[in-house]
């Protein structure tokens, strides 16, 4: 007797997306005449037949929203998490929420498992191990299928859906010019998420805003490892002279204050430090660090927005021009700067 098997398992013994599988059993005038009797082929074999719940689900509303967050831990998504489920519950709207601890393979299992059982759409901070590896595929899959997506901060231009952002190459300049307006005149930046979408556009704002300063230093730490940030912040600054550090995201904004204050660095006067994401460690670190706020729940808020308006104005006879939402920033002056 022939083991019974699942869409995602006829998937992986054919090296091809849950997406294109089912499809082909369809016979998809998009997939290629070859594929489709190769999925016929190995359906016949097993003798598959579609699970009648999961197809009941996908050719009907279910109201239910997949969410799909890299890190629970860290308190931006934390707060975003929070926005999303408020908003979606005003709207009539379920969340299920997963996690994938910054991996791809976590990501693709989560992406696949929910869009064939159970969601109407996916709202979507990449792992980080996604944006590394620039593998995307999993996503314009979904579009593809006509399931709608909305990414929010950290994002891919390889995907045509609806983004929510923030813009983090402003921010990070204004954040440079108030380090810059009080007097500082040697800086530095300091990252521990140089890999990320929004690490780069935060780096490319101070960069950016460094061509038109005279009299002004910048040197820049770009830290590969988390792990070793204590170290490395710690011994940069021993070896350079700064007297202002703009930090690129809240781990090395809290490393960098308690490293200056084990080195005996007098905050703010003898070194201003600025973070981004004005979580927790901005709020309880002491001296309290001056940080870029993102407006995190407002964020969450958006997003379910963007989704349930593709989802209930949503005509698949006319090609749909996914837009991007900028949601602005606001520093917040604590007792970490001048």
């Amino acid at each position: 007797m022939k083991k019974k098997v699942t869409l995602k398992q006829l998937a992986k013994e054919l090296n091809l997306s849950i997406s294109t599988v089912s499809k082909s059993l369809k016979n998809d005038p998009e997939i290629s005449q070859k594929t489709i009797d190769r999925v016929h082929e190995l359906a016949n074999f097993y003798n598959y037949k579609p699970n009648p719940l999961a197809v009941s689900l996908k050719s009907s509303k279910t109201h239910t929203i997949g969410v799909l967050l890299p890190d629970i831990l860290n308190h931006f998504f934390a707060k975003t998490l929070f926005g999303i489920e408020q908003e979606a519950t005003k709207k009539g709207y379920k969340i299920v929420t997963c996690i994938t601890n910054e991996s791809y393979k976590k990501e693709l299992e989560y992406v696949e498992m929910l869009s064939f059982n159970s969601v109407d759409g996916f709202i979507v901070a990449l792992s980080q191990e996604t944006q590394v590896l620039d593998k995307v595929d999993h996503f314009k899959d979904l579009v593809k299928d006509n399931i709608p997506v909305v990414m929010f901060d950290r994002v891919s231009e390889e995907v045509s859906c609806d983004k929510v952002i923030v813009d983090d190459k402003k921010a990070a300049q204004t954040a440079l010019q108030h380090l810059i307006d009080t007097e500082c005149k040697q800086l530095a930046v300091i990252s521990t998420i140089p890999a990320l979408s929004v690490g780069k556009l935060r780096l490319e704002g101070v960069q950016d805003a460094m061509l038109n300063q005279n009299g002004v230093t910048l040197k820049e730490l770009l830290i590969q490892d988390p792990e070793t940030a204590e170290y490395a912040i710690e011994n940069f600054l021993k070896e350079n002279e700064i007297d202002g550090v703009i930090s690129l995201d809240e781990t090395a904004a809290s490393i960098t204050i308690n490293m200056a204050k084990k080195l005996g660095y007098n905050i703010p006067q003898e070194l201003s430090v600025i973070g981004f994401a004005d979580g927790l460690l901005s709020k309880h670190s002491f001296p309290k660090l001056s940080s870029v706020s993102q407006h995190a729940e407002s964020l969450g808020r958006i997003a379910v927005e963007s989704l349930i308006e593709r989802l209930e104005h949503n005509d698949v006879t006319k090609k749909y021009i996914p837009k991007t939402e900028i949601v602005k920033t606001t520093l917040i002056h604590r007792e970490s700067t001048k």
